[in-house]
């Protein structure tokens, strides 16, 4: 059964301030380069599973390496763009489980979003598996959410392909699951750089 935690985790209502971020849709909108949003939610899930998931788990694995996986977040994100929008919401994650949920606040540290995604979840008790899925999942609404605003989809067709690609979340998890930190790696180098452009859009409506 799932976890009240997760759900609260889960809910939009939860103020890590995702909904600010594209995840590096908007400058591939306007670059031209979106050619299907169903593939582009696909890429970034690998990336989340390859870039992402082992850095969530090592941490829930031993919450005392954060600062280590924190500071391999740091050297492996080269893109600022994408630097940048893991410390927001990293930062922004543990200031609320600090609130809220009297988690420890960790000091020293940037703050990166999937190591500190790793050691707030395994604070709350929440299992590896439902850390990890939560995650994927929350990376997979705040990229739909960002394709409505943005028009390439509709409220409905978003739902409807969020329901379609619960396999590519389920082969994500399965996939991400069992990396460490060697194993580490960016699967869209292109992807990578077209979200480096976004500072430089004419107009923007989302961070990142």
């Amino acid at each position: 059964m799932t976890s009240w935690i997760v759900l609260q985790l889960a809910d939009s209502a939860f103020p890590t301030g995702g909904f600010a971020h594209s995840g590096g849709l908007e400058a591939h909108v306007q670059a031209g380069e979106l050619a299907s949003l169903e593939t582009y939610c696909r890429e970034y899930l690998d990336q989340l599973a390859r870039g992402s998931l082992p850095l969530a788990a090592t941490v829930h694995d031993d919450p005392t390496r954060l600062a280590e996986v924190d500071a391999f977040a740091r050297a492996t994100l080269w893109n600022h763009v994408a630097a940048r929008a893991s410390r927001a919401q990293g930062r922004a994650l543990l200031d609320v489980a600090a609130r809220s949920f009297d988690v420890a606040k960790p000091t020293g540290i940037e703050g990166h979003l999937a190591p500190a995604f790793g050691y707030v979840t395994r604070a709350l008790g929440v299992e590896r598996d439902e850390a990890l899925a939560t995650f994927l999942h929350l990376g997979l609404r705040g990229l739909l959410s960002a394709a409505v605003r943005l028009g390439c989809a509709g409220p409905s067709e978003a739902q409807s392909l969020h329901l379609h690609l619960h396999s590519a979340l389920a082969a994500a998890l399965a996939r991400g699951r069992a990396l460490g930190l060697a194993d580490v790696a960016q699967p869209s180098p292109l992807s990578e750089l077209i979200q480096g452009t976004h500072d430089r859009l004419y107009s923007r409506l989302f961070q990142s």
